[in-house]
């Protein structure tokens, strides 16, 4: 993985800054900080502000796995042109039928996990998202999830992430098929993905040399994304730079001139130097 924001790959945002580029965000570890309380979750004053300007520059999308209205919400008034919400599945094809898929296994679950301290359901309508963050003993909460979910009277999707299962129709579009569908419908000639959790590898693993830019945030050996942000607050930066570039056409050209920062489209994703 390379540093997308070290000055041997700052070329790479200028090249993006300068084609028909959709830019693409999940929302919490990504432009809002992880907290305890999920309900509390916000960005800071300064990303809000600065997504903003991100927004009137370039077309925007925020893919999560919150539900629609719920993410939908703590981006109003920002200007993201696509919101989309349950990793991927809202809006989409066949809701009614997720929807009856997630009534037959919902009370199934609550019941194999009722006992099991610590681990909460949410219910996101088309899928369920088991959190486990209080358990003491969560390796044994992880466990116990991993068989309940097996047991369930339809096969389920479970994707893992920081502390929670996602429980999701196994038949259900991911994050990686409705950005690429979204990247098309804009039409884009490539999309740039941030994320932070395991569910952001359905785009991170998408083979599209030239065509998608993946960028991590944290630093994981076992991401298929090709760039980091070495933090979340790092968030702050990708945007001001984004900005910057954009308006700043000759900044823009200077960077992508520079033989050391060049972006030859199909080698910058696999064998580009980095930092």
């Amino acid at each position: 993985m390379k540093h997308i924001l070290s000055p041997a790959n700052v070329g790479v945002l200028a090249q993006l800054a300068w084609s028909r580029v959709l830019l693409a965000f999940d929302f919490d570890g990504t432009l809002a900080p992880i907290v305890a309380d999920r309900e509390q979750a916000a960005m800071r004053a300064k990303t809000r502000a600065l997504l903003v300007a991100v927004c009137e520059l370039y077309p925007c999308a925020v893919i999560s796995g919150r539900g629609q209205r719920d993410v939908a919400a703590k981006l109003r008034g920002i200007g993201v042109r696509h919101v989309v919400g349950n990793h991927g599945i809202e809006p989409g094809p066949n809701m009614a039928g997720f929807e009856r898929v997630i009534d037959v296994v919902r009370p199934v679950l609550a019941r194999a996990l009722t006992d099991l301290q610590g681990v909460e359901i949410e219910d996101k309508r088309y899928s369920l998202t088991v959190h486990y963050r209080r358990a003491r003993r969560k390796r044994e909460a992880r466990a116990a999830i991993a068989g309940a979910v097996a047991a369930l009277p339809l096969p389920m999707r479970v994707v893992s992430g920081k502390l929670v299962a996602n429980v999701v129709p196994v038949d259900a579009r991911n994050k990686g098929d409705i950005l690429l569908e979204l990247r098309d419908a804009e039409p884009a000639d490539v999309a740039l993905y941030v994320g932070d959790d395991v569910t952001d590898e359905d785009v991170f693993t998408i083979d599209q040399p030239g065509r998608l830019l993946s960028l991590r945030v944290g630093k994981a050996t076992r991401s298929a994304a090709r760039f980091y942000l070495r933090d979340q607050r790092e968030i702050d930066r990708l945007l001001a730079c984004l900005v910057k570039l954009r308006k700043d056409k000759k900044a823009c050209r200077s960077v992508t001139t520079n033989p050391a920062t060049r972006w030859v489209p199909r080698s910058i994703f696999s064998s580009a130097p980095g930092a």
